[in-house]
């Protein structure tokens, strides 16, 4: 690891995606509120952020993603969803500051170190339904059959994988979207994706120093949301990263001239734009 790379592994990147979550909680207008967040973060938390080229001012896409996606979790909740799987959850406080229901069990699933920090830190708080915390390695086919199977059996199922699949190679997403739908049976599937059009323009900005801290960006399938039907999902919603930043008024800086540009461009270019990255919900087919 780079002496000036605080990242050491992929957990270390829920740390730095917690101080954005602050950033934007401690704003007047702030479009959501997680009063743990910072200190979750805590210290390297905000060296990683320092670190990061630009890295305070591209809070935006996480704040962006953070926000559709708690309006994506309500609503599957209103709509039957009995049994949140969140997997590679991090320091998703969700159970502690959406308004959910006391009967909704929510699984917490992460790596040991990752769990016990979280754990740790949240000591003392009362999430607003059943929580259980999980700490599992998702590599290990045994474990994670074991936890799907039990995830099912209180479905409706709703699946967060937040944050996670940019970091897996095709074939590990491949095999969890087989298992996420034949194993744990869930009914939706909640994510982030990127393209390889967004890769590509983060390989300057962050890949070095993620690479640096073997949290190295992996997945941006070409085929977009098409990817996941082999494996019994169909895309239910895409909500671009994009659209939606102009929507919350939480874009980038210039953002102005992207959209003049753009108007310039073809449709298939600026639909290409559009989902550059985006939040989706998977519905299984």
């Amino acid at each position: 690891m780079g002496q000036d790379t605080p990242i050491r592994n992929v957990s270390d990147t829920a740390l730095w995606v917690a101080i954005y979550r602050a950033m934007e909680s401690e704003r007047a207008d702030a479009l959501f509120r997680d009063p743990y967040a910072r200190r979750l973060g805590g210290a390297r938390g905000e060296a990683i952020v320092r670190a990061m080229p630009r890295g305070a001012a591209t809070a935006w896409p996480m704040v962006v993603r953070t926000a559709v996606m708690d309006e994506i979790v309500l609503r599957c909740v209103r709509a039957g969803a009995a049994t949140v799987l969140n997997l590679a959850a991090g320091l998703d406080a969700r159970p502690y500051r959406l308004e959910l229901p006391p009967s909704l069990r929510w699984l917490h699933v992460d790596m040991p170190a990752m769990v016990d920090y979280f754990r740790e830190h949240m000591a003392g708080e009362t999430p607003r339904c059943a929580l259980e915390f999980v700490a599992a390695d998702l590599r290990d086919a045994a474990a994670r059959h074991a936890l799907f199977a039990r995830a099912a059996a209180h479905g409706p199922v709703l699946a967060i994988t937040e944050g996670l699949l940019v970091y897996l190679a095709a074939d590990e997403v491949a095999d969890l979207a087989r298992a996420l739908h034949d194993t744990a049976r869930a009914r939706w599937w909640l994510t982030d994706l990127a393209s390889p059009m967004l890769l590509k323009m983060l390989e300057k900005r962050w890949a070095p120093k993620l690479r640096e801290g073997n949290a190295p960006f992996r997945f941006g399938p070409a085929e977009g949301t098409a990817f996941f039907a082999p494996h019994g999902w169909r895309e239910a919603e895409f909500r671009s990263t994009w659209d939606e930043s102009l929507r919350l008024r939480r874009t980038m800086r210039g953002a102005w001239l992207w959209r003049l540009l753009a108007k310039l461009q073809s449709r298939k270019r600026q639909e290409e734009g559009r989902r550059m990255s985006g939040i989706v919900l998977l519905e299984t087919v």
